[in-house]
């Protein structure tokens, strides 16, 4: 079994355990040949076009990725991480080379280059079957939409863009002076103009702070106004899961519009705040994985699918460790867990798609140039 976890998939592998024949990636496997069922006129917004459900249907979607981020925003994430933790008593997180959490691998800086981002996405979605990517960055992070429209047209990948703000220690100092009132208005005006097709990551980075109630319940009101979807980013592991996913019912959002995120961190072999979420219609967010140091989440997500709660699962690599290995890497390790084929099929290709599908209250705008 050692050796089998630490193989990765190849293209054909990957096709395979996602339920698509080599022959031909459109085609569902047995289990799955009728798919999820949308809503009349929904869509899957992309930054280039909407697309309908279906047409997504030929491979994975990873919901949580970063395709740019800004070049002090890995030291300014370690500096408000190792703060939290040392305010919560807890010990500070091992270094280890290369990349950090999610920033650019190791080499040239793909992140400010949109032909090597392109080329990276490419060679992705070819290792790893990948139909789509959502971005989860915001400007305040560092990520320039027009790079992102650039990277989508060269690699042809359809890319989702996020919408949103993204945490207190990353907010815009004018944040902490706008109304709600006013922060809704922002983010109308960032969905029309960045034609994004989701919020996220919406994030709380411990105990969730007076701004950041605001911006999640301005969040809450702008799903209302257009339906888009919403993942958040969560701290100190899952401390404000269950708040976040309050929020948002409080202010009219129905639970299976939103991912809670980054819960593969809260490490609990009973999975019981992952089992409430679940239970209450949310999805769980699994999405720092296919990295080194994924294998805790490997229980986590058997105890899930095994409590029958495999609608409720998402995955992806918060590109931590490389945008195909979601697939190539952590995969694998489920199947040899006991996953099936189909199982992992509908966690990677229809949960994605029936989170991201939803029928616009507001019209595509159109984008010059």
């Amino acid at each position: 079994m050692s050796r089998f976890l630490r193989q990765r998939l190849n293209r054909r592998q990957a096709l395979h355990v996602l339920g698509i024949s080599a022959a031909g990636a459109a085609l569902q496997s047995r289990a799955f040949a009728q798919g999820p069922a949308f809503p009349k006129g929904a869509i899957i917004r992309t930054i280039l076009k909407d697309y309908a459900p279906a047409e997504l249907a030929g491979g994975a979607t990873l919901f949580h990725e970063h395709m740019q981020l800004g070049p002090d925003f890995n030291a300014r994430f370690t500096a408000a991480t190792a703060a939290a933790r040392a305010a919560n008593g807890l010990p500070p997180i091992p270094t280890r080379g290369g990349a950090g959490r999610a920033g650019a691998p190791p080499g040239p800086d793909i992140m400010h280059n949109a032909d090597l981002m392109a080329a990276e996405v490419t060679k992705a979605a070819r290792d790893g079957n990948i139909a789509c990517i959502v971005d989860a960055g915001h400007a305040e992070m560092g990520r320039d939409i027009h790079f992102l429209r650039r990277v989508a047209m060269k690699s042809g990948v359809p890319i989702v863009a996020g919408a949103g703000f993204y945490s207190q220690p990353f907010y815009p100092k004018e944040i902490s002076t706008m109304s709600e009132d006013q922060i809704f208005r922002a983010l109308l005006k960032q969905v029309d103009d960045d034609v994004a097709g989701v919020f996220g990551e919406i994030g709380s980075w411990d105990e969730i702070t007076a701004d950041e109630r605001k911006v999640f319940r301005a969040v809450g009101r702008t799903h209302v106004a257009t339906n888009l979807p919403i993942f958040t980013h969560t701290g100190i592991p899952g401390k404000s899961a269950l708040e976040q996913l309050d929020i948002f019912e409080d202010a009219g959002v129905k639970p299976d519009r939103v991912v809670i995120g980054h819960l593969g961190n809260l490490v609990d072999p009973n999975v019981s705040v992952h089992k409430q979420i679940c239970r209450r219609g949310a999805f769980v967010g699994f999405d720092r994985q296919g990295g080194f140091n994924d294998a805790p989440q490997v229980p986590m997500v058997m105890a899930l699918i095994e409590a029958g709660f495999a609608d409720h699962l998402m995955f992806s690599a918060d590109a931590s460790s490389g945008y195909a290995k979601t697939v190539t890497v952590f995969l694998p390790k489920l199947k040899a867990a006991g996953a099936t084929d189909d199982v992992l099929h509908h966690i990677m290709v229809d949960n994605p798609r029936r989170f991201l599908a939803f029928v616009p209250k507001r019209p595509r705008k159109k984008v010059k140039g």
